[in-house]
């Protein structure tokens, strides 16, 4: 009962695909806490209707996340349910994990030019090529923003871009050495994330780890779109 909607959801996920027919689950099944005939009750019964409250919360967070779905005419009006495709994926625990790591995870918090297509790779669980699309993006609007040639990539992009004395996009109000310092920051993080992205396979198991390296290539973005939207 002290369990939140997300943490049983995998739980009556799997109840769902035990009790398929014809691909299809009644929701009433998915919930159910009568015991299997000839069992005891599991549960007092002046426990029952909070249970009963957590597993229908439950339920709820699996159709919401689109995991199962109303099946299709009247079955589904009569409360018949299918696995989407999410469902079927999330029935390997380490998918469902990713998910749920990614979707405890804002995509507001992303720079809208990467938050859709980076998000989805976090809940899949592709973490390698989130953290690559999100600097690589940086890379080409850094090109872009200062009219750069496509051959000017990487690390040499950064410290032209940036560079404190000339570079087009270097604030010359701030302070020389705030302007070298935020070269190397742009710099280091493309030579430490897109680099070693664009020439080898890069394994990144951490879901926490990937969240924040694409966080950093969000407040790079932000960066590159103060510098061109004044």
């Amino acid at each position: 009962m002290g369990l939140a909607p997300e943490e049983l959801a995998f739980n009556l996920l799997q109840v769902a695909s035990n009790n398929l027919q014809n691909g299809m689950v009644h929701r009433d099944q998915v919930i159910s806490i009568e015991p299997m005939h000839g069992d005891d009750r599991p549960y007092s019964r002046n426990l029952e209707p909070d249970i009963f409250l957590a597993l229908q919360e439950s339920l709820n967070w699996l159709e919401v996340n689109s995991v199962l779905l109303h099946a299709q005419g009247t079955n589904g009006t009569n409360g018949h349910r299918v696995l989407g495709r999410r469902g079927r994926e999330f029935l390997n625990k380490d998918q469902f994990d990713s998910f749920m790591s990614a979707a405890d995870f804002p995509k507001t918090m992303l720079h809208s030019s990467i938050a859709d297509r980076v998000w989805i790779s976090l809940a899949r669980g592709e973490l390698a090529d989130a953290v690559f699309t999100s600097f690589r993006n940086v890379e080409e609007r850094v090109r872009e923003a200062g009219g750069y040639a496509d051959t000017d990539i990487g690390v040499n992009l950064m410290r032209m871009a940036f560079n404190p004395e000339n570079g087009l996009l270097s604030n010359k109000a701030q302070p020389a050495a705030e302007r070298e310092a935020l070269m190397h920051l742009f710099s280091g993080a493309i030579g430490s994330y897109k680099n070693p992205h664009s020439h080898r396979t890069v394994t990144i198991n951490d879901p926490r780890e990937a969240q924040e390296m694409v966080m950093l290539a969000s407040h790079l973005l932000r960066i590159v779109e103060s510098r061109t939207n004044k």
